[in-house]
């Protein structure tokens, strides 16, 4: 048995450090550098009777402050680091949360699945800008913005950004800064430059464009124009995907699925879980190796992720949608964790 199975086996939470962060607890998960103590339960010091039911995405802004994309009884919660809620807004307006990212001026980029619209917002919530027409999308695998959207990633150098239209479409499409089509890549497939669900994007310093095609069990990336550079293959299903880029090198920080079948369900080593990759591909750690579940130390699904200035990874877990497992996990336990924050130690 592994030390981290151990610990989690005895409830012994970790090799004696205790980050100074109140909602820390349980084990610590990860290699090298990338070492970890989980927070186990939801964090995030939620008024009583609310819940995020799930958090879709997450979002990390300048200022350290924690922006929390969900479908319970607010759409978006905004907390500091300490978890305390210092907003919400968005009751009446999202249909079903799915993606969020900041944009180059400090505001919001939301992705609604459920009415297949892009829209920008302000931090406190003003709407500033609509892309795609509400509860209209467009045709299924025609290539033409949007048939079910999932995320946004914006091109730091130029404010140019790109909207990963994943369910229905298999298409990235690049607009500018002021919400104007440029191009359109991508289509159905396995091969390079195709996609099997394009389910979260990300750019690097220099402009890059990674996608996680989630079922194709790969990152992708590309130019700026749409080029393929290269894949990063033998994923789980890639979910998630964030680039840090304040440190000397980029690090990207891919949320992994689940990636077995039924009968596989308690294997280790196939997901949920956490990997961290430098932009040439190269791993430098792992974060995660057992099955699904509640216990502290472990993942349900990974559907966004995101960094803060300290090195804090902050994940948002979906379980109800994940083929009928949630529902049956949350009748035996009650609700389900949903958002986790990773405390550096």
């Amino acid at each position: 048995m592994s030390e981290v199975s151990e610990r989690l086996e005895s409830g012994f939470p970790h090799d004696g450090h205790r980050p100074d962060d109140p909602g820390a607890q349980g084990p610590v998960l990860g290699e090298g550098d990338f070492r970890y103590e989980l927070t186990g339960k939801n964090w995030g010091n939620l008024p009583e009777g609310w819940f995020y039911k799930e958090a879709t995405a997450v979002a990390v802004d300048a200022n350290d402050r924690i922006y929390v994309f969900n479908r319970g009884t607010s759409p978006m919660i905004v907390f500091d680091t300490d978890g305390n809620m210092v907003d919400h807004w968005g009751e009446g307006v999202f249909k079903n949360p799915h993606g969020i990212s900041v944009a180059r001026d400090g505001n919001l980029w939301c992705v609604d699945n459920g009415d297949s619209t892009v829209r920008k917002m302000s931090p406190s919530g003003e709407l500033l800008m609509t892309l795609g027409e509400a509860g209209k999308p467009s045709p299924k695998m025609s290539g033409v913005p949007f048939s079910v959207p999932t995320h946004v990633a914006v091109d730091p150098n130029n404010g140019d950004f790109y909207v990963a239209d994943g369910y229905s479409n298999a298409s990235v499409h690049k607009f500018n800064e002021g919400g104007e089509l440029i191009k359109t890549w991508g289509e159905s497939g396995t091969d390079p430059g195709q996609f099997n669900i394009v389910h979260n994007i990300a750019t690097d310093r220099d402009g890059m464009v990674y996608v996680a095609d989630r079922e194709n069990h790969r990152i992708q990336k590309f130019s700026p124009d749409g080029e393929f550079q290269m894949q990063v293959v033998n994923m789980s299903r890639a979910a998630a995907i964030y680039i840090d880029t304040r440190g000397a090198e980029d690090l990207i920080y891919i949320g992994e699925y689940f990636g077995g079948i039924a009968s596989n369900d308690v294997g280790t080593n196939l997901g949920p879980r956490i990997t961290v990759l430098k932009t040439n591909g190269d791993r430098v750690a792992r974060i995660g190796t057992e099955p699904y579940g509640s216990q502290t130390g472990r993942f349900y699904s990974p559907h966004g992720i995101a960094v803060d200035s300290k090195g804090n990874i902050y994940v948002a877990e979906v379980s109800h949608s994940d083929y009928g497992r949630g529902w049956n996990l949350e009748h035996e336990h009650g609700e389900l964790r949903s958002l986790q924050k990773l405390v550096k130690v």
